[in-house]
């Protein structure tokens, strides 16, 4: 078995700590690239809803401070509540629709009781995610990213041509690819030290070519104060639910779903582009990260601010920085909440022309909608996965551009739900996963608690469940041969464990797949990923220890091994061939 690829694109993992200078510049730059869709995104939506200026500053002030806290906790992970990566957190475009529709209807207070609310389901998503993992699987988490991407860029492509009225019909298009030019070309071929810079390098060349046309709005970078608390404006919090509250919840809660899938999918897709050496999702990292989208929203709630999300350009810039250190993302957190206070800095970088910014976040995205697509790939390809990505996505996209049955949707509460592709394809994505998943034979099952007589408990179900399904005498101890050196595996990791007066349990179920047995072991183990230690027998000696030898055994009568890791909760998923 060849040794897994090492990517030595990865400059700094997680843990490791790059030199002070070098944190802070790339902390600085991701801020950069994120402060002007937190500002952006609270503008926009409190305009159209017609709010006053003293709450739009209001609103900027508290998603600032919020995305800071949150992206601090997502670096720092403090008990269950972070990633332990750079997952950087800022307002979420997937509430847009519905706090808009909020605002009209009720108010800051009406909005801000349906964010807190609709908060609550996130906390209840992240703590039971392993009795949805059969649903939320990285098809799906794949496939709202490459929808995220193509929500996206529409957008993208129409602030390509953004400008100030009066401006020449060539600047737009200059700008734009100057930007792109320097990015790419330094992501291409600058060394390692420079391809860091690209990023601010591209945004600085698009802003100095962009000043001659008049392009960068310096009258509103003048007209922003320096300074600037807007307490007086807070709306306070009234939960004092009315029609309008329950009629709205409904597109709340769905929303509030479809975030978290995506959140789903950059905590996947974070720990893929983070590593020199590729490890199997470690989902206890998945689910501190929704507990932080729960903080955060909660936090928004209570504020009277647009809720919060993970921004999946955390995985893109990380993948061309090459720099994956959570310190960078505290130093991100530090910043967003420095610039909260300092309105004359945020201007400093709203001002900076659409066609700048949409040329360096295209090449982001663009770069996004491929990691979605290696995720739904390296899950492993089959006519099932495929059918459930390839008709999501295209749903999605359908709806997003408003040609599936627009006449029949109108502007109610189906258009606003399904007129967002990423909130369409993610409903078909996750109702096609449990079509799948329901319809599927029946499994066995068998709970029994860890002691002396386990071995043999799961030893006679195996062989009783080859023999309901006519497995012949070879592929029943083989069968059979798997579950024993899975459970000897398993009783190792027990063994390494703190010692607890409960006594802990096993549960292990069966069922047929095609030509093979799928196996779950779930139990509460310590210590490394049984998968992970399985892609790195390779590197080992070629004598074993004693350790070694069931994971050596396994991986012989097994076709495949996954193991997926919960707080409190680990499935150790075995495959086994007839043949």
């Amino acid at each position: 078995m060849a040794a897994s690829p090492v990517n030595e694109h990865i400059r700094y993992e997680p843990d490791e700590h790059p030199p002070a200078l070098l944190t802070i510049g790339a902390g600085f730059q991701a801020a950069l690239l994120i402060v002007g869709g937190i500002v952006l995104g609270v503008v926009i939506v409190f305009r159209i809803a017609d709010q006053p200026a003293s709450y739009i500053a209001w609103g900027v002030f508290a998603a600032l401070l919020i995305s800071g806290i949150t992206t601090i906790l997502q670096s720092a992970r403090l008990w269950r509540i972070g990633a332990g990566h750079i997952l950087m957190m800022g307002t979420s475009g997937a509430f847009f629709a519905v706090c808009v529709a909020a605002l009209i209807q009720g108010g800051p207070a009406l909005m801000a009781s349906l964010v807190v609310v609709s908060a609550l389901f996130q906390f209840a998503l992240a703590a039971r995610l392993s009795v949805l993992r059969s649903v939320f699987t990285p098809v799906v988490s794949g496939t709202v990213i490459m929808l995220i991407a193509a929500t996206i860029m529409p957008i993208v492509f129409d602030m390509l041509s953004d400008a100030p009225e009066g401006t020449a019909s060539m600047a737009p298009p200059l700008v734009a690819a100057v930007t792109i030019l320097v990015v790419v070309v330094l992501v291409l071929r600058a060394p390692a030290s420079l391809r860091l810079w690209s990023p601010v390098a591209g945004i600085v060349v698009g802003c100095a070519v962009s000043a001659p046309f008049g392009m960068y709005d310096v009258q509103y970078v003048k007209d922003a104060p320096w300074f600037g608390v807007p307490f007086s404006a807070w709306p306070r919090f009234d939960f004092t639910p009315g029609v309008e509250f329950w009629a709205l919840l409904p597109a709340f809660i769905v929303v509030t779903i479809v975030g978290a899938i995506e959140t789903i999918g950059d905590g996947v897709a974070i720990q893929r582009v983070s590593r020199r050496r590729p490890q199997a999702t470690d989902y206890r990292v998945v689910q501190g990260a929704l507990n932080t989208d729960g903080v955060g929203n909660l936090l928004s709630g209570l504020a009277g601010t647009l809720p919060n999300t993970t921004y999946s350009t955390s995985i893109s810039l990380a993948e061309v920085t090459g720099i994956a250190a959570r310190r960078v993302g505290i130093v991100v957190g530090v910043i967003f909440i420095i610039l909260a206070f300092f309105p004359k800095a945020t201007a400093l970088l709203i001002a900076i022309p659409s066609p700048v910014a949409a040329a360096y976040v295209g090449l982001l995205i663009a770069l996004l909608f491929v990691q979605g697509l290696r995720i739904i790939v390296q899950d492993g390809l089959d006519h099932r996965k495929a059918t459930v990505a390839g008709v999501a996505f295209w749903t999605g996209v359908g709806f997003q551009n408003g040609v599936i049955f627009p006449d029949l949707l109108g502007e109610g509460f189906l258009g606003v739900l399904l007129g967002n592709g990423m909130t369409s394809g993610a409903i078909v994505a996750v109702a096609l996963m449990a079509f799948v998943e329901f319809s599927k034979p029946r499994r066995r099952r068998l709970r029994v608690p860890m002691n002396d007589d386990t071995a043999q408990q799961v030893d006679d179900f195996l062989r009783a469940f080859a023999s309901r399904i006519n497995w012949n005498g070879d592929a029943a101890d083989r069968l059979a041969a798997a579950g024993e050196e899975t459970l000897v595996i398993l009783s190792q990791s027990d063994d390494d464990s703190e010692p607890d007066d409960s006594p802990r349990r096993l549960a292990v179920s069966a069922r047929r797949e095609g030509n093979n047995v799928d196996l779950e072991f779930i139990s509460s183990l310590e210590g490394e990923n049984v998968e992970d230690r399985l892609t790195y027998l390779s590197a080992l000696p070629t004598v074993p220890d004693d350790g070694e030898v069931s994971y050596r055994l396994l991986r012989h009568y097994a076709s495949s091994v996954r193991h997926q890791k919960y707080h409190g909760l680990d499935v150790v998923t075995v495959s086994v061939a007839a043949a």
